[in-house]
């Protein structure tokens, strides 16, 4: 398993090993004792799984509020997309800044996101899924949005329309935005 940093503390690019042979292959994309030898210690209790039709589907800026908040490990079950993590940690030195990655079927990677972090992604190929990991069960008393072109991301789809639910459209801007997390080091 190949475990990379980003910009930002604690969020990570993780690539698991594939075993191939004329078959396919085969991934262990999570495996606890990996992630805690590693020093990840996340305990997943959910997984969830959603698919976008369209390119240029959008889905977030999400987050789930304490006590609820979520990490989260997140992958490309079918097709590929941009992977976005947003620091909203008050007092963090990286607070207002992302990292973005390409998650593909093709290359395997898959994005840790902490709790503290805003979470969403853009469809880069149709028929996308997404799958993920979460370490709190959703709590709609506790689900939050902030919208996704207020935060500066470089979005890599430029020339469609973003296909949007209700809630991501009426969001809050990044600027109006009062983040229930703090940075604690």
């Amino acid at each position: 398993m190949d475990i990379q940093e980003t910009i930002l503390s604690n969020v990570y690019v993780i690539t698991p090993r594939r075993f191939g042979d004329q078959r396919g292959f085969f991934s262990e994309s999570w495996s606890m004792r990996n992630f805690t030898s590693a020093g990840l210690n996340f305990n997943f209790v959910q997984d969830n799984h959603s698919m976008s039709s369209q390119v240029g589907t959008v889905r977030g800026l999400h987050f789930q509020s304490p006590p609820h908040a979520q990490d989260k490990l997140v992958r490309c079950g079918r097709g590929a997309l941009f992977d976005v993590a947003v620091d909203i940690r008050r007092g963090s030195p990286t607070y207002g800044q992302w990292v973005g990655e390409v998650l593909s079927f093709e290359n395997g990677k898959q994005l840790l996101i902490p709790a503290g972090f805003l979470h969403g992604f853009m469809t880069i190929e149709p028929d996308t899924e997404i799958v993920y990991k979460c370490s709190e069960y959703y709590a709609p008393e506790c689900d939050g949005a902030v919208h996704w072109d207020s935060c500066g991301i470089d979005w890599p789809v430029n020339d469609v329309d973003p296909v949007l639910s209700e809630k991501d459209t009426t969001a809050q801007a990044m600027a109006d935005f009062e983040s229930p997390f703090e940075f604690r080091g």
